[in-house]
């Protein structure tokens, strides 16, 4: 197949162009490289290829908006981009399959157990308010062009080098300045980047929404404890949850200067895991244990 792949250049980018380029022809799409360099969010790509499937990787993630102005980098980057990718595509042959990837982050959830696709779409981040827009878009242009859809919720990525909060998780392991609260019991979903680029190309014929995870769901202790030994760094310390809360409020009244704050430690000891059942059951989706990952490869 022919595959226009955007944000090609990014983390589970370059993962899904290793793992197709073997038996497909990738055309790569982003800021600086590839077939198409293109901002998005600022021009209409025009593409003299024609292609059978669109896989739509690019977006803005792993920040927190702070200022009014970089809220709307959020809308700019994954709704315009969006709408400009598919204004770009209108102007072409339009292909037979495509790929959103997207996030659990547009259910609106700090907290809760396997959550499940048909869950109300609560986000009222600007993360989550995007991906949820670009989702009804895409979906929207699907249905008028008869073209599969298939949309990916991702929780945590993982892999070698991993961006966001698993990649500040490292850093601060590796630097002694991480630790656990209340015993690290919080379970959290996540799922190996390779394993999402696995299913691309059986997921693309099919279509549908579907929550990918690793099925294990680890929380902080275990994760942090494979992350120590795969550094070969000692084992975090532990917090009790009343010194962190003491440390949580400090933060409140120091109003985004602090690196914790109460909102972040009731992230870190909350529950908060997403349900893969339907695409392991449609999909045969069987993916790796994150920590079995770790505990086997370097990171």
């Amino acid at each position: 197949m022919k595959i226009l792949l955007t944000g090609s250049n990014g983390f589970l980018g370059k993962l899904i162009s290793l793992e197709l380029e073997k038996e497909n022809q990738i055309f790569g799409l982003s800021r600086n490289s590839g077939n198409y360099k293109v901002l998005l969010e600022k021009s209409v790509p025009v593409f003299i290829d024609h292609f059978d499937l669109v896989i739509h990787c690019a977006g803005k993630a792993h920040s927190i908006p702070k200022t009014e102005v970089q809220k709307k980098d959020f809308y700019d980057v994954n709704v315009l981009g969006t709408q400009n990718l598919l204004k770009g595509l209108d102007k072409s042959k339009l292909p037979k399959k495509f790929i959103f990837i997207s996030s659990v982050s547009v259910y609106g959830k700090d907290t809760g157990s396997y959550i499940q696709e048909n869950h109300p779409l609560q986000a009222i981040d600007a993360y989550g308010k995007s991906k949820f827009e670009a989702e009804k878009i895409i979906i929207n242009w699907c249905e008028e062009n008869n073209i599969i859809c298939t949309i990916l919720r991702l929780p945590l990525l993982v892999g070698k080098e991993p961006p966001g909060n698993l990649g500040a998780m490292i850093k601060a392991i590796i630097k002694g300045y991480y630790f656990n609260i209340g015993g690290g019991k919080a379970k959290k979903s996540m799922v190996l980047g390779k394993d999402v680029a696995s299913v691309i190309i059986k997921v693309a014929s099919i279509g549908g929404i579907y929550n990918l995870t690793d099925g294990h769901h680890p929380n902080f202790d275990e994760l942090s404890l494979a992350i120590s030994k795969n550094k070969n760094k000692k084992k975090p310390i532990n917090l009790p949850m009343k010194v962190a809360f003491i440390i949580g409020k400090v933060g409140d009244l120091l109003r985004g200067k602090a690196p914790i704050d109460s909102l972040k430690i009731k992230k870190m000891t909350s529950d908060l895991t997403f349900d893969d059942t339907k695409a392991r059951t449609i999909l045969d989706w069987n993916p790796q244990s994150v920590i079995d990952y770790i505990n086997k490869n370097k990171i």
